[in-house]
């Protein structure tokens, strides 16, 4: 996260003597990736992050695949899957990799404990739902259509606004970095001009509450594939100030800026972030190719080194038939896919779209996790056969 952004109250140097009111020496924290070389942030504590007054092993988080690899195109209907629950203890995980997981969550309750993945940066999609991400950096207010970033390590809970239509969640945990794409940022880290989206676009935390209270307090922390209790002697939000490059951040998909052209673009140009071994992409509501003759549907590919899998935010979506708003679609390597018969032809003239989705391709290829079985259009990978076989039936809304 190459923005350097500071909160509250900081020494004039690193790594000297802060005091407190009182004379006591706050205590000093470095937060960051890749040791001691990466982006990090330094945070001050009224307490010390490390006065544990106990830990249990709580659950084992290891994702189980379909044992049937049959390659086939596959499809997942997210409004089957249980509703309710915890935002960060009731996910259903639905793909994963040895990069990139991907799971989803319809979460009625906001957490009493305080939750940080050891394992994996998250990139959350707020389908549906508004509230703040209380964090150690401050909080984050996020509604409708950001994306959240939240590196490895970062101590959050959500405040969920309960009040607000129902909260819809998709969660992807990587194992490597959550980024900026590269050839978006010059040698020196800012985005270039042509960069789909400026440093104006990226949300911050706002606001910094510093806690200093004594008690039991648990956090949740998922790691070696499972969840930990380690329960604190204090309040764990008890930051007084920091600085630095590590920190959560959002970013909302409708300030992503479609790159158009005369006929159609890849994907590429959708592209949103960059991890070690998988891209995010935003495809969002723009003007059609304006070549005359153009077709705006993608054509047919095959992505021979990749798997794609497309979450439907809206029920329309260009090149598909029978998704609905939740829809996630794996197209995995080895089998051409593109257009449903008809989708093509009917794109021709047309002048703008609505839709709005989030791809994620993966360079290795991904699982199907067991959980994801209850909710598959077994029939998905029939679906580009013409009207006539009357073998598929797509769903009604």
């Amino acid at each position: 996260m190459p923005i350097y952004n500071t909160m509250g109250s900081i020494p004039r140097k690193r790594h000297i003597a802060f005091r407190k009111p009182d004379g006591g020496i706050y205590a000093e924290e470095l937060m960051g990736h890749e040791g001691f070389t990466g982006t990090s942030s330094l945070l001050y504590h009224v307490h010390p992050p490390t006065t544990v007054k106990s830990v249990r092993r709580v659950k084992e988080l290891k994702y189980e695949a379909d044992p049937d690899q049959t390659l086939r195109h596959r499809h997942f209907r997210t409004s089957q899957v249980k509703k309710g629950g915890s935002p960060t203890l009731d996910r259903t995980p639905l793909l994963f990799n040895q990069d990139i997981a991907m799971l989803y969550v319809e979460p009625d309750e906001n957490d009493a404990h305080f939750y940080r993945n050891a394992q994996a940066d998250e990139l959350i999609y707020v389908a549906k739902g508004r509230g703040v991400l209380e964090t150690v950096f401050g909080d984050l207010p996020y509604g409708e259509g950001d994306y959240l970033v939240i590196h490895r390590g970062i101590l959050h809970r959500y405040k969920m606004d309960l009040g607000a239509e129902s909260t819809k969640m998709l969660v992807m945990e990587s194992r490597g970095h959550v980024r900026w794409p590269k050839r978006y940022r010059n040698e020196f880290g800012q985005l270039i001009e042509g960069a789909p989206y400026s440093e104006r676009d990226i949300r911050r935390p706002t606001q910094l509450r510093t806690h200093d209270e004594m008690g039991d307090f648990p956090i949740l922390v998922k790691q070696y594939d499972g969840l930990n209790e380690i329960t604190l002697d204090h309040h764990p939000l008890d930051v007084v100030g920091w600085d630095g490059y590590f920190y959560p951040w959002a970013f909302n998909i409708m300030d992503f800026e479609p790159i158009v052209g005369r006929v159609h673009q890849p994907p590429p140009v959708h592209q949103t972030f960059q991890g070690d071994g998988f891209v995010v992409c935003s495809f969002c509501p723009r003007p059609y190719d304006f070549h005359p003759e153009a077709i705006p549907a993608p054509y047919n590919h095959s992505n021979v080194d990749s798997d794609e899998v497309l979450y439907y935010a809206s029920s329309e979506f260009m090149s598909r038939k029978g998704i609905e708003f939740g829809s996630i679609t794996h197209h995995p390597d080895g089998i051409p896919h593109g257009p449903h018969p008809g989708r093509a032809e009917a794109s021709i003239g047309a002048k703008y779209t609505d839709e709005l989705a989030v791809m994620m391709d993966s360079f290795r290829p991904l699982k199907v996790a067991k959980p994801a079985l209850a909710i598959e259009d077994k029939k998905y990978h029939l679906s580009w056969l013409d009207a006539q076989h009357a073998q598929f039936n797509p769903p009604t809304s």
